[in-house]
């Protein structure tokens, strides 16, 4: 049978449950335990695709193309594992579900409430992870304990539990130990309260998992323990690590989280092995070098906007025992002047929609290819190289995407038909793994060390194939194509130290053990250069 952890927050949000939850997985997978997990959202939107990066990060794709909450992005890195459409749902997505079926007359006439029907749907949800071969399933409760949209899942948490029965499920709360710099001392009482929120609506968690700038003396967790009727034993410190969030994994294994976690659970507590994350650490915590990306972007306001390219260079820099220190640079502010990429070692122009910024993208790779600075777009970055090169390259002055002007006479980027003939338009984006070939005797199948590859792909416009042979003949390479020769996916320059761009979003798929190869070399290449200068 398997055995179902469900974490949820309390005091404050962004307190971390996803990295919580994601090295609490991998510390059960390093004991032989196979781990499936999910995230639940509260907010309406039926998924994250058409929101503002700026209101919840980057949206995480998964092979399947559900377009995701960036969290599962860590529960893929992390632990391993590998998401789909039901790692992720939104009370849009169950709420439509439930009006969808009670418009086809699904519940017979009954009287649609949030109890039974929203609950059920939830639990339905839960058990969809539960796959043949599953040991345990970690479900991550989005909010807060107190928020009013978090409700209907935390009452369907309650009955889960209850129809489960005992050591089949268990929850962990995740909650802040504030520490009042003006009085030296830690607070226990917003943690109290936030579990009591949760003893009011018939939760009573089976461990705690305290957030803490500074260590937590033994007299907090004795009022943690009395005061949340949770054992001493499992009030788990969670420090503020120093370095990395890689260091996570290691903290809650020295604080014994999984063992306690699969006492709880009634389940053999195997043998650990962590010696291959305490090199992955060691290689994090003591890099032999330094690089510097600049990432020219259009949310450079916030991180999490570009959370999976970040630690795809993270995972390169592990690879190649350096630190690489990437910045974000504004994309409009280099409309006029790149010259401050001079102080870097490489550029990556990431993905995005909307014609806000491009100039300022197409400027910085024009600055790249000219002055032989390694460069890796992605995506629009891919499409921003084909307007840029057909712009001052070939001449074609007003060379553009058909998303930003409809009237270009060299659409060198536009709606072309998909894979099954229909024009790719709305809510039929390319989304998901796609097939790729890689041209022989290129970088990019250099860089790969095979031919046939898949990646994952969020994007509507694609390589105009009218100007295929154009640009290809200009010296535009093009070193990686649908199998079926219908869709370019790669372009490259063979005279340039590293300027290569991908349809598809290779920073979903990297992996702190399995680095992806075009971020490996791109801070090879920049590592070069800066040897050189």
């Amino acid at each position: 049978m398997t055995k179902h952890i469900f974490i949820t927050g309390g005091v404050v949000s962004g307190l971390g449950k996803g990295i919580t939850a994601a090295s609490l997985a991998y510390l059960l997978k390093s004991r032989g335990y196979t781990v499936a997990m999910q995230k639940f959202d509260p907010y309406l939107n039926v998924d994250p695709g058409t929101m503002s990066p700026y209101q919840h990060g980057e949206v995480y794709v998964t092979d399947d193309g559900t377009e995701t909450d960036l969290d599962l992005g860590h529960y893929e890195r992390f632990a391993g594992v590998n998401c789909d459409r039901h790692s992720n749902y939104t009370s849009g997505k169950i709420y439509s579900s439930v009006i969808a079926r009670e418009r086809e007359g699904g519940y017979l006439g009954a009287t649609v409430q949030m109890i039974p029907h929203i609950t059920d749907e939830i639990k339905t949800a839960i058990r969809s992870a539960a796959k043949p071969g599953i040991d345990i399933v970690i479900s991550e409760i989005g909010g807060t304990a107190g928020d009013i949209e978090s409700l209907p899942f935390l009452e369907a948490v309650r009955q889960f539990k209850n129809e489960a029965g005992p050591c089949n499920a268990m929850v962990i709360h995740l909650t802040l130990v504030p520490y009042i710099k003006s009085v030296g001392e830690m607070k226990t009482k917003p943690s109290q309260q936030s579990v009591s929120i949760l003893h009011n609506i018939g939760i009573f968690p089976d461990m705690l998992v305290c957030r803490t700038e500074t260590a937590m003396e033994a007299e907090q967790r004795r009022k943690l323990s009395l005061f949340c009727n949770v054992p001493d034993e499992f009030v788990i410190e969670e420090r503020d690590v120093q370095h990395s969030i890689y260091e996570v994994p290691q903290e809650l294994a020295e604080r014994g989280m999984d063992a306690k976690v699969l006492g709880l659970l009634k389940l053999p507590v195997n043998e650990s092995h962590l010696d291959d994350w305490h090199e992955l650490l060691n290689r994090v915590l003591h890099p032999e070098r330094t690089c510097r990306i600049a990432l020219v972007g259009k949310y450079a306001g916030l991180r999490d906007a570009y959370k999976s390219i970040f630690e795809s260079f993270a995972h390169a820099g592990i690879a190649l025992h350096t630190k690489v220190e990437c910045d974000m640079l504004e994309a409009e502010e280099l409309e006029a002047d790149c010259s401050k990429l001079s102080g870097y070692d490489g550029i990556l122009v990431p993905g995005g929609f909307g014609a806000r910024g491009i100039a300022g993208k197409i400027a910085a790779l024009q600055y790249a290819r000219t002055h032989r600075m390694p460069c890796l777009g992605i995506c629009l970055g891919l499409q921003c190289m084909v307007i840029e090169y057909a712009r001052n390259v070939l001449g074609y002055a007003d060379a553009d995407s058909t998303e930003f002007n409809p009237e270009t006479t060299h659409p060198v980027i536009d709606l072309m038909p998909d894979q099954r003939g229909i024009a790719s338009k709305g809510g039929t984006m390319r989304l998901g793994a796609y097939p790729c070939t890689l041209v022989e005797g290129t970088r990019a199948a250099e860089l790969y060390g095979q031919r046939q590859i898949s990646e994952r792909h969020r994007h509507r416009f694609e390589f105009n194939n009218a100007y295929r042979d154009t640009l290809a003949a200009a010296g535009l390479s093009i070193s990686g194509i649908s199998p079926d020769d219908t869709l370019v996916e790669m372009v490259e320059l063979s005279d340039h130290p590293f300027y290569v761009g991908c349809q598809f979003h290779p920073e979903f798929k990297s992996r702190p053990f399995a680095p992806h190869p075009l971020f490996v070399g791109l801070v090879k290449a920049s590592l070069k250069v800066r040897g050189e200068r």
